[in-house]
């Protein structure tokens, strides 16, 4: 919740414009404004359940960090549909369960996003 305000208390500064002829404020303090939001309901929400005591898994820290390294890596020297492939199914090793099928779904619509990003947003990736 901290860092969502010390964004949006930033973007502030910037012009915010309107919806239809948004500023360069406008996007960090609606995305800032919703991850608030999220914030305060799981703060609110964790004061009704018991407490319960934290764990990790050292293995699963570091197969979700590998499928990022892998992804900035495969991403730079390859593309970035290999990439995106990667990281998911590397990320995914550290769920409680595995299914190749959800792993490709969870890609192809990975990937789609990336599409939409480069062809409707006009972001230069290196997808193909």
């Amino acid at each position: 919740m901290a860092i969502s305000l010390l964004f949006g208390l930033t973007s502030m500064g910037y012009s915010i414009g309107k919806f239809g002829k948004a500023g360069p404020g406008m996007f960090p303090l609606l995305v800032s404004s919703m991850l608030f939001i999220i914030g305060l309901a799981t703060v609110i929400g964790s004061r009704y359940k018991e407490p319960e005591p934290l764990s990790y898994n050292v293995k699963n820290i570091f197969l979700v960090l590998l499928g990022l390294c892998g992804f900035a890596v495969l991403s730079q020297y390859l593309n970035m549909v290999v990439g995106i492939f990667f990281l998911v199914f590397c990320s995914s090793f550290a769920a409680s369960s595995y299914t190749v099928v959800r792993n490709i779904k969870i890609s192809v619509c990975l990937v789609g996003v990336a599409f939409a990003f480069k062809y409707l947003l006009g972001l230069n990736l290196p997808l193909i």
